[in-house]
């Protein structure tokens, strides 16, 4: 869409349509929330821009996010996943992607989802800000830290307060859309 105001991180082949069609929608689907909750930890220390480039490899090499699956990894599975070129490979980040499943996987069981659980930090609905520059754009809050603490609590990895946030963008929780960006009335009535 040529001539259209976007938020200003959005101007690559990738971020763009990835901006334009995911980031800040309200996602409410756990496997897509798991994917989140991996690919941020995986970005940490990254560019969001490096993992949408290794997301189709993330998605081949971890089953397509399939918390199930991935909780089950051996040693002998993580060691291939280091070897794959596709995927950022770190051994803290590819450990805690196992350790993470399982603790999803313990969360779902006991909020019935993990979609139920996760967005009680935002009271259940989206919360909207009024972003007029991307200086302007939080890298943490209340919720986020609190987030992090109790995911920590309940043996995740790489969910420190700005991955917390991060993800929190990503799916909708916060709509830090610019409000001169075409997608931020959008979103808000997703």
């Amino acid at each position: 869409m040529p001539n259209v105001s976007r938020c200003a991180w959005a101007r690559t082949e990738l971020s763009i349509p990835y901006h334009d069609t995911e980031w800040g929608v309200p996602l409410h689907d756990d496997q897509r929330l798991f994917e989140f909750l991996i690919l941020e930890g995986a970005q940490a220390g990254l560019s969001w821009e490096t993992i949408l480039r290794k997301r189709d490899a993330y998605r081949k090499a971890f089953h397509d996010f399939d918390p199930e699956r991935v909780a089950r990894y051996t040693q002998k599975k993580r060691e291939r996943l280091m070897a794959d070129p596709g995927i950022v490979r770190n051994r803290l980040k590819i450990e805690s992607s196992v350790t993470n499943a399982a603790a999803f996987l313990d969360v779902r069981q006991e909020f019935g989802s993990f979609d139920a659980y996760i967005w009680r930090f935002v009271d259940g609905k989206p919360r909207v800000n009024r972003v007029r520059a991307f200086g302007d754009v939080a890298v943490s809050t209340p919720e986020s830290d609190a987030m992090s603490k109790d995911l920590k609590r309940r043996g995740f990895r790489f969910v420190g307060t700005t991955i917390c946030y991060a993800f929190m963008q990503a799916t909708g929780m916060v709509n830090d859309h610019a409000v001169t960006c075409f997608r931020y009335r959008e979103v808000g009535k997703a």
